[in-house]
């Protein structure tokens, strides 16, 4: 495995040659074809384990794929296949949307760094599902969360409905169900995170999980992403409400709209969330206070800026039971998987 995925840094610098968009893509389509092949396989199987459980779910290593890299839902496999203890794709939305014009994704290499502001752009749940339902990851034991958003058009005071739609179509296929209020791209969605509203959509969410769970005799946990530009008594807030209605867990955190750590840097002023290692201590902070308001065992997922094994050992020491990751990947390359799960 080490041979293959030291090659990384030259691909690196081709992908890093080309509009990261289309890097994006690129990666992706030649990670399917990697897939394909029986010799990448049996490297995999050099992968150290971990088991864990969590909202009990047993996960082969605490080390996750975060959302968003894989919008459709169209790599599980190959990306599952990269050693992940559970991957994380979407975020979906009940109709399929464009998101915002192009350009909309920056790289910021001297910050290890990445702004986005696609602003959910996806095709739909329709896809999605079908997509879901053709990839192998779950049967072979892998654990898949879905992750699930409102669309641009849909008014912010009918945003319940929005994700009461993608839960009914996403139950029957997941593992766990993230609730996408934290992304700085759409309009208004932040706004979901206060407290009263907060308490509105997950009671909503909940009675229609209990329907759910009786209609397909399966609990499926769900779980809430937040932001890490949250003050104390926000994240209190938070804290308060997500258990008190009886959700499974939080992710901790979405990206920044704080640009202190790039300042000066080229596209650091481009509008959208900054991912990487800026957000790391923003999202320890908001880690730690969230362990300290609900108690050592409510189920925490850790998650940004992670480019090291040391930084996922201090998520886990804030008080992260697990942790995702996304922009260190597209810095280091897959041995930080391996990292990662050894550090652990």
């Amino acid at each position: 495995m080490s041979a293959l995925f030291s090659l990384y840094p030259l691909a690196r610098r081709v992908l890093f040659s080309l509009d990261a968009e289309h890097a994006h893509e690129l990666t992706l389509k030649s990670l399917q074809c990697a897939h394909q092949t029986p010799f990448l396989g049996k490297l995999l199987k050099d992968l150290p384990s971990k088991p864990l459980e969590l909202m009990g779910l047993k996960l082969r290593n605490p080390v996750g794929l975060a959302a968003g890299l894989d919008k459709n839902g169209a790599h599980i496999d190959a990306l599952g296949a990269l050693g992940f203890g559970f991957v994380e794709v979407g975020t979906v939305t009940p109709k399929a949307q464009q998101g915002n014009p192009k350009p909309r994704l920056f790289r910021l290499a001297q910050a290890n760094s990445l702004i986005n502001r696609f602003g959910f752009n996806n095709h739909g749940l329709d896809t999605f599902i079908e997509n879901v339902c053709r990839s192998q990851f779950r049967a072979q034991g892998g654990i898949l969360g879905l992750n699930i958003g409102k669309n641009a058009t849909t008014p912010i005071e009918q945003a319940d409905q929005d994700y009461l739609t993608c839960l009914r179509a996403v139950y029957p296929h997941a593992d766990y169900v993230t609730i996408n209020i934290s992304s700085p791209n759409t309009q208004n969605l932040r706004a979901l995170q206060a407290q009263d509203e907060l308490a509105r959509l997950l009671g909503a969410l909940q009675a229609l999980r209990t329907e759910l769970a009786d209609e397909h005799k399966r609990y499926v946990p769900i779980v809430v992403k937040i932001a890490p530009d949250l003050d104390q008594s926000q994240i209190d807030a938070i804290a308060d409400t997500v258990p008190s209605q009886g959700l499974d867990g939080i992710i901790a955190t979405n990206t920044t709209l704080s640009r202190d750590a790039v300042q000066g840097l080229p596209h650091s002023q481009e509008q959208g969330g900054l991912s990487g290692p800026p957000v790391h201590e923003l999202s320890l902070n908001v880690i730690r206070r969230l362990r300290e308001q609900l108690g050592p065992d409510f189920p925490i997922i850790g998650v940004g800026g992670i480019e090291s094994g040391r930084q996922a050992q201090e998520k886990i020491q804030a008080g992260a039971q697990a942790v995702q990751l996304y922009t260190g990947l597209i810095y280091k390359g897959p041995t930080l998987i391996s990292e990662c799960i050894r550090a652990l």
